[in-house]
């Protein structure tokens, strides 16, 4: 039986993400190569659905509908996949809403746009200095555009490409996101958010301050709709069980 699109990224995302040592660069460009072919109705998600309801009464899924990608009213996460090794997810912004800027520390990510253009802008630290209450630091600018789907996927690491982001969705939109490892508090990868005051006599940069989680940043969770996978959860039984996410 042929696999799905998503039943492939998750077995590239195990064997990767769980071998030991880093992934090599042209392993994580493999990886880039599968979430590119990834649309969004390989993740249960209807782009075109202009229902007032985020979950449409499509029938394409043996009884299950899609999520309808103009129905949400809040930021919405569906939550695909996560063990220790690695998350699978997808982000879904109603048009003017925004991700205030944050880090991923530690952590490699693989992005794709799957609908709708969003605004990136995204820094690298220069210098950091965490030994007070707050982060602070010396950041530089890698990404300050617009980002409109199809676009290929994008890839930042721990130390470049645009670790600290936001995003602000200039129309209804959707990201699916791989991170390796995943946000942990208890193994010190807790997301941190930031504000950014630019430097005028230096263009392109800007003091990188570490600040509260934002009272008015809401996250809402949604079902996973897509095909169902098949996840390995102990290597040393061969235990395989089924992730529906029903």
């Amino acid at each position: 039986m042929e696999r799905n699109k998503i039943q492939v990224l998750y077995d590239a995302c195990q064997a990767l993400f769980s071998q030991k040592g880093l992934p090599t660069f042209q392993q994580i460009h493999y990886l880039k190569n599968l979430l590119d072919k990834i649309e969004a109705i390989d993740v249960g998600i209807d782009e075109f659905g202009l229902c007032d309801s985020p979950v449409s009464d499509a029938n394409v899924h043996g009884s299950r509908g899609l999520l309808c990608g103009r129905g949400f009213s809040e930021i919405t996460y569906i939550h695909i996949h996560e063990c220790d090794s690695f998350s699978i997810g997808v982000f879904c912004f109603p048009a003017g809403k925004v991700f205030p800027l944050h880090d991923h520390p530690g952590m490699t990510v693989l992005s794709k746009f799957l609908y709708g253009s969003v605004y990136v802008k995204a820094y690298d630290w220069i210098t950091l200095d965490c030994t007070g209450c707050q982060t602070i630091g010396l950041g530089g600018r890698v990404v300050d555009e617009v980002i409109t789907a199809p676009h290929e996927p994008t890839i930042l690491f721990p130390r470049s490409g645009g670790n600290i982001h936001s995003f602000t969705a200039l129309t209804p939109c959707a990201i699916l996101d791989v991170l390796s490892p995943p946000y942990s508090q208890e193994f010190g990868r807790p997301s941190t958010y930031y504000s950014d005051i630019p430097i005028p006599s230096l263009a392109g940069y800007a003091m990188l301050e570490e600040k509260p989680i934002p009272n008015d940043l809401v996250v809402q969770g949604a079902p996973y709709l897509g095909p169902s996978i098949v996840t390995v959860y102990d290597h040393n039984f061969g235990q395989i069980d089924c992730d529906n996410h029903m």
